[in-house]
């Protein structure tokens, strides 16, 4: 079942939602990159929370006219309007208040969100329809999904992603440095309008797949993912997209092939999978890496400390030293330094001679900044500055019995 859903078997509305959705997670992925290093994520909270009273606003002019009420282009022109107007309050709150931006953001999305409930709660008292399906713009709603609104969502997010790729060197150079791209003379404030204004674009374009609640996820994990695996911006950029994508197209054919599971959520879901792989096994920035740097930088320092112990003649008590010590054929099961320990152990304890006499010289001030009592001194110095060093300190040191 999921693997007909997977290569698009499920029937025609599953197709429409799988395209649909994937487009709209590469559109997500890559606007919200730019909003993520931007350090904004909660702008995207207080945009899609703003979309609700104009939702509600545009169904309730629909009716009024005599239209339909569920038509999908007049309610996403609807949540724009309400959407823009919320990011204009949330922008004049932070640059004309004493408030700061997530007092700002709070106060926005509260307002907002609370003003779309109320008129939900009218809308059921109107007697056209009830709420009409708009409790779906809540969590998204793709089972009566049609060609139209397909086209609408396909449309909407391309158009997002053609804009993000025209404009995205100067939103990358505002989000890692405002200052610098002020000082080229970029125009930050405006800059930043449009970044926010295409990731609105994006969350009203996808209210009806996720809705405005997890459209945020949609917005704000996938780059967090990507960051996991690069440093490059234009990779994250890349990455993100990708991530979005799969995490759409997976999650609508999860939720095709289980017709009772609700396809944003899953969405949401299957996102988050992705972020919890990546923070776990990534390369570099993983949990899996970091546990793997820091058990080597144990094993390098207990061999350290144990060499510099058998150098002076000490006794070693701590068993992972001797266990790994043992390991690395330094000293044998009885403890004694095999003639392999005895030479390594002479060149540590030299060694840190060496840089004794590096940090005490002003001469070598800079090479002695990178002492960390794990580095060898090769690496920082040149055979004739180790073998000066040697002159004046004085001959090799041999192993104490």
């Amino acid at each position: 079942m999921l693997w007909d859903a997977l290569t698009l078997q499920l029937g025609y509305n599953a197709t429409l939602v799988a395209i649909g959705a994937t487009l709209l997670g590469i559109s997500a992925g890559v606007t919200g990159t730019f909003l993520f290093l931007r350090k904004r994520a909660l702008v995207s909270d207080a945009i899609s929370h703003a979309t609700l009273p104009g939702v509600c606003l545009a169904f309730m002019a629909l009716v009024a006219f005599g239209g339909d009420g569920r038509n999908l282009i007049g309610l996403l022109v609807g949540s724009a309007i309400s959407a823009w107007v919320g990011l204009l309050c949330m922008n004049w709150l932070t640059r004309h208040t004493r408030l700061a931006e997530d007092a700002a953001i709070g106060a926005v999305l509260s307002v907002f969100f609370g003003f779309g409930v109320v008129l939900l709660t009218v809308i059921q008292t109107m007697g056209v329809g009830r709420q009409a399906g708009l409790e779906g713009f809540l969590l998204g709603s793709t089972a009566g999904m049609l060609w139209a609104d397909a086209l609408v969502i396909a449309i909407g997010g391309a158009a997002t992603l053609l804009l993000v790729m025209i404009i995205r060197r100067p939103m990358t150079m505002v989000a890692f440095d405002p200052e610098y791209a002020a000082a080229r003379g970029l125009p930050v404030h405006r800059i930043d309008l449009a970044m926010m204004g295409l990731v609105m674009a994006v969350t009203v374009v996808g209210l009806k797949i996720v809705g405005l609640i997890l459209i945020v996820a949609l917005l704000i994990i996938p780059p967090v993912t990507a960051r996991f695996w690069t440093e490059r911006s234009d990779r994250v950029v890349l990455l993100a997209g990708i991530s979005g994508g799969l995490s759409g197209f997976l999650g609508a054919g999860i939720s095709a092939s289980a017709p009772n599971l609700p396809t944003g959520p899953i969405i949401v879901l299957v996102s988050f999978g992705s972020f919890a792989l990546s923070l776990l096994f990534a390369p570099v920035r993983g949990v899996l890496a970091a546990v793997l740097r820091h058990l080597r930088f144990q094993r390098r320092v207990h061999i350290r400390q144990g060499l510099l112990a058998l150098a002076q003649g000490q006794k070693i008590y701590e068993p992972l030293t001797i266990r790994l010590l043992r390991r690395a054929g330094i000293v044998r099961a009885d403890g004694v330094a095999t003639d392999e320990g005895k030479a390594r152990a002479a060149k540590a304890l030299r060694d840190e001679k060496r840089w004794e006499f590096v940090r005490a010289d002003q001469a070598h001030e800079a090479t002695a900044a990178l002492y960390d009592g794990l580095r060898d001194i090769e690496t920082v110095l040149t055979r004739d500055q180790i073998a000066e060093i040697d002159r004046r300190i004085g001959g090799p040191q041999e192993v104490m019995p």
